[in-house]
């Protein structure tokens, strides 16, 4: 007589299905995104974003749903290696022989845009008393490139992954809001396309957000407004690298014996500046791809990145949060009305 054999859980078993597991939470952040992307491209919701859409619906799933357990590690890996992964394709978008021919100039004032956002944000955030730590992040979202930058320095700084999903969350939300009120003010400005294009650039916190308000004014006001941009993308390495000295500094003064010294190199920043010699080598597409396999290459940082916002949001908990971003979003928020008021005077007046 036939034996007939139960399956059962065993520890082996187990071990047997975590590539499994860790697959299909990978895969739940990728359909996640791509159904973001989808929504994205409706009228109305083109101007907040695969990204912000991806990062704030996993939020609120979140907090109503949750997900298997089971799944955690593809998830994880989503919001951490992924998250670098699109860090350096990022550096695809970034011509530095075009910078460096058409913009020395911006160079010099993309730094003083981030210095002051990120002056005035931890400012602000200290009169507002509010938590340091994701303040930080917001300023250098602010500051650089949103998202991607808040995602290059969280290691560095070793911020939490609930605070990294919060700050890029609010980034997307106050840059959106941003673009749109930029778009609204357009003609009432006494600004030609450059310069409009150009304060756009140094003040507007995501990529997408420059071409979405430049647009208002004409094609060579978001040519204009992504060469200012760009100006600031490239100093995301350099800015980093200061922050990492700035750690290791304040960790070696520390007598805690539960903080660590040791700081984390950012590997995946020289990827990004390879990826931008990679970028600049021809002025056209990458090493003369075919344009549609150059277009796909360009667009696999954001998808990469929303899945990783994705894997991101699955892991905060508003309730935990709630109180804790409300002064650090106050403290954005402010600190970026006044620094596009500045920077409308800088361009003004160099102009």
């Amino acid at each position: 007589m036939r034996t007939i054999t139960h399956y059962t859980f065993t520890p082996k078993n187990k071990r047997f299905l975590q590539p499994f597991n860790w697959l299909l939470g990978l895969l739940l952040t990728a359909a996640i995104a791509t159904a973001a992307y989808e929504l994205a491209r409706l009228p109305g919701l083109d101007r907040i974003g695969q990204m912000a859409l991806a990062l704030t619906g996993t939020i609120i799933t979140r907090q109503f749903i949750g997900y298997p357990e089971r799944l955690r590690e593809g998830i994880q890996f989503a919001s951490k290696h992924l998250l670098r992964l699109a860090i350096v394709l990022c550096g695809l978008r970034l011509n530095i022989s075009l910078l460096l021919h058409q913009g020395p100039a911006l160079l010099l004032q993309g730094a003083v845009t981030i210095i002051l956002a990120v002056g005035m944000t931890l400012g602000i955030a200290r009169l507002l008393k509010a938590d340091a730590p994701l303040s930080l992040l917001l300023g250098v979202g602010t500051g650089i490139c949103g998202a991607a930058a808040i995602a290059a320095v969280s290691p560095i700084v070793k911020a939490r992954d609930e605070d990294t999903a919060v700050s890029a969350g609010l980034i997307a939300l106050i840059g959106t809001a941003a673009a749109i009120g930029y778009t609204v003010l357009q003609p009432l400005l006494p600004l030609t396309a450059g310069q409009y294009g150009i304060w756009s650039g140094l003040t507007l916190h995501e990529i997408a957000h420059v071409p979405l308000a430049a647009a208002a004014a004409g094609q060579d006001a978001v040519n204009a407004g992504l060469l200012a941009k760009l100006s600031r993308v490239l100093l995301l390495v350099p800015v980093s690298f200061i922050l990492m000295l700035v750690m290791k500094r304040r960790n070696k003064g520390n007598n805690d014996p539960g903080t660590g010294t040791a700081i984390a190199f950012p590997w995946f920043l020289l990827g990004f500046a390879a990826m931008s010699l990679f970028g600049s080598l021809t002025p056209g597409t990458p090493l003369e791809l075919p344009a549609h396999a150059a277009d796909q290459l360009l667009k696999a940082p954001s998808f990469l990145l929303a899945m990783a916002m994705v894997g991101l949001g699955l892991n905060v908990d508003l309730r935990a949060l709630k109180d804790k971003a409300l002064r650090p979003l106050a403290a954005m928020a402010a600190a970026t009305v006044l620094l596009s008021a500045a920077t409308y005077l800088l361009v003004c007046y160099v102009y």
